[in-house]
């Protein structure tokens, strides 16, 4: 049987400290097709240095050392697209998507870094707003097959937060925040209630990570580093794969590279591993 497509997500918080401190390494055995990293914090030439022999498209951010999305992938990518919702939307450094032939089919990737937000902020509304304009893409993309990776900043359910009851007012698990993805991935065309109350439609989405894990805690993919959260395992599972509707059903494998101890991680995100039969 052909190997399926292997796409990586990670938040490498800055790009040029994680391979500084071991995501060579890594690399080198994750036999990965596609790497989708967020929080680059970096120009393209750093990226070029960082991933020697890969090929990449990026989106940066306008305040240098902040957000930053690319794609990597070890064949050219020449069809790719940075812009979600129009001119009013703040998303510089936050998307980025590329559509990848396999072997005659085609897969639409993205990168995304969902803003962190703040309970009752601006940087709030950035976040909705920015949530608003992903909820009417995946719309568009739906139909084909496609995947949203990435940090997207929102624990969805309780199993998705260790301690989720100190955060139930906070940015990362406001019910608002939640709702979103209630809507992603219900049923398509579903109507649903969702966590704060409201009505909404399903879009049909399948969360990889929790369709592969099942009802359990976890498995977290972000630890603060404060205190002992990452030897106690208090994290959060705030980075995804989002598979469309006709790609769910060619996920093959999906795993969390949690590291071995705190001191021999590269990123305080874990990468984030799915396999899909998509063209081979």
């Amino acid at each position: 049987m052909p190997r399926p497509l292997r796409i990586a997500s990670v938040n490498v918080n800055g790009i040029r400290a994680a391979a500084r401190k071991g995501m060579h390494g890594w690399l080198e055995t994750a036999d990965v097709d596609i790497l989708t990293l967020q929080e680059v914090r970096a120009e393209a030439a750093d990226l070029a240095a960082a991933l020697p022999g890969w090929h990449f498209v990026n989106d940066e951010a306008l305040a240098k050392g902040r957000a930053g999305v690319a794609i990597a992938a070890r064949e050219p990518l020449d069809i790719w697209r940075v812009d979600l919702g129009d001119d009013t939307l703040d998303s510089k450094g936050r998307w980025v998507e590329a559509d990848i032939d396999v072997d005659g089919e085609q897969i639409t990737v993205v990168s995304a870094y969902v803003f962190t937000g703040e309970a009752d902020t601006d940087k709030q509304v950035a976040k909705y707003s920015f949530l608003d304009a992903m909820e009417q893409r995946m719309g568009h993309l739906g139909a084909g097959l496609a995947v949203i990776t990435g940090d997207l900043n929102v624990g969805h359910r309780e199993f998705d937060i260790r301690n989720w009851k100190g955060n139930v007012k906070k940015a990362g698990f406001l019910p608002r925040e939640r709702a979103y993805f209630d809507r992603f991935t219900a049923p398509a065309g579903a109507s649903i209630t969702t966590a704060d109350g409201a009505t909404g439609t399903g879009l049909g989405w399948s969360d990889v990570g929790r369709t592969f894990a099942g009802e359990i805690d976890g498995p977290y993919t972000w630890w603060s580093n404060r205190g002992k959260a990452f030897d106690n395992d208090t994290g959060w599972r705030i980075d995804y794969h989002l598979a469309s509707p006709p790609l769910a059903p060619r996920v093959t494998d999906y795993r969390v590279v949690r590291a071995a101890s705190w001191d021999t991680r590269w990123s305080d995100h874990a990468p984030v591993i799915a396999d899909y039969a998509v063209g081979r």
